[in-house]
This record gives structure tokens, C-alpha cells and sequence, in this order.
């Protein structure tokens, strides 16, 4: 099975690859738009500034293969940055439109006795412990490391949260469209599980 990780400049390329590949599946880094199309299922990382991720994918192109991925069948992941990118703009040094394939903003965390970054372990509290990305799992900690975060529009794209200092989204899902705003692959066991349940949805993709 084929994964695509989606190369456009400003992703963890290689952890999430070689998590990938633990899980048993074949990543493929890759920025050609018939190898990501054509993948089982699509990784779209991100480390940085919205922005600046937003640029790169305009330049390369790419923002319109995401819109096509997400009108597709394959499973789509979005980790991290790569998470809030799915979503409609943000307010991170300016506003910037994002990929619009999820409604909702990305805002800076203000206020509250908390530091910024979010940078730390943090239980995850599943609100849809239904949807098959969470089967056989329980709740616990994974790792974030993050400024901004994001409020959905829809309530029911909101599959999982944490707290610090306010509800915060952790994972988000509609259709086949998936993002966590943590990194799975640095997220010890359960992390590696949510990571493989999402690959586990490619195998029944095509």
C-alpha cells in the first residue's frame, strides 16, 4: 500500500516516513501530483508558519491537488501544521487563506496562566469514540508542540480534544479527511496506533 507524504518544502518528512514504514506501509515522499493522486492514502505534515506552508503549496501547485485528494476516495491525513492548513484561514502573523477543504479558523492561544508554545504531553479526550480511526483504542497522552490552534465551524468535524487552559482541538475528521494537531509518530503507543488506524482505512480505499 502506497502513502503518500506530501513534499512541499516545509513537512517532518522523514519521521513520518519511517513511521510509515514501521506500521508496515510504503511511503512515498513526493510532490508530483498523479503520484499523490494515485496513492492509497495521503499524508500532508507540516513544521512552520501557516503563511509560508500556504506559499509553497500555491507555487508548487499543490494547494489544488490537496482540494482534489480531499474530493477524493483516499484516506487524507493532516498532521500538525498540516492539520490547520485543512482548514478555511488563519490569523498567524497576518491573514491567511488555507485550503478551505474543512470550515474554521486558527487563532493564537491568548490569554489564561499557561505558557505559548503548547509544548508538552497531553491527554486526548475522544468525543466520537465511534469513528473507526479510534477502534480498540483508549484515551491518554500524546505529544503537541504548538502557538495557534484551531476552532472548527462544524461540530461534528470535532472527533477529539485536550485541555490547556481551554478546550483544544487535538483531532478532527470528515469523510476521509482526517487531522491531528499532535505528532502521532512522536507520540509514543498511542500515537503509533492513532497513526495506524489511519493507514488501516487505506486498506479498504481503493
Amino acid at each position: 500500500m502506497a502513502i503518500a507524504v506530501v513534499d512541499y518544502g516545509m513537512g517532518n518528512l522523514h519521521s513520518v516516513s519511517k513511521a510509515v514504514e514501521r506500521l508496515g506501509y510504503e511511503p512515498l515522499i513526493t510532490g508530483v501530483r498523479e503520484e499523490i493522486l494515485s496513492a492509497d492514502g495521503i499524508i500532508l505534515p507540516g513544521v512552520g508558519a501557516f503563511g509560508d506552508a500556504m506559499e509553497h503549496l500555491r507555487e508548487s501547485g499543490l494547494d489544488q491537488v490537496m482540494r482534489e485528494a480531499a474530493a477524493g476516495t483516499a484516506p487524507l491525513l493532516g498532521i500538525c501544521l498540516g492539520m490547520q492548513l485543512l482548514f478555511s484561514q488563519s490569523e498567524e502573523h497576518g491573514v491567511h487563506e488555507g485550503l478551505n477543504i474543512l470550515p474554521g479558523k486558527v487563532v493564537r492561544f491568548t490569554g489564561g496562566d499557561y505558557k505559548v508554545p503548547h509544548m508538552g504531553w497531553n491527554s486526548l479526550s475522544f468525543l466520537q469514540p465511534d469513528v473507526p480511526l479510534f477502534a480498540g483504542l483508549e484515551e491518554g497522552h500524546v505529544y503537541f508542540v504548538h502557538s495557534y490552534h484551531v476552532l472548527p465551524e462544524v461540530n461534528s468535524d470535532l472527533l477529539a480534544v485536550t485541555d490547556y487552559g481551554q478546550t483544544v482541538t487535538a483531532i478532527v475528521g470528515r469523510g476521509h479527511v482526517y487531522g491531528m494537531q499532535f505528532h502521532p509518530e512522536k507520540s509514543g503507543e498511542l500515537g503509533m496506533s492513532l497513526l495506524r488506524g489511519f493507514l488501516a482505512l487505506t486498506d479498504g480505499a481503493s
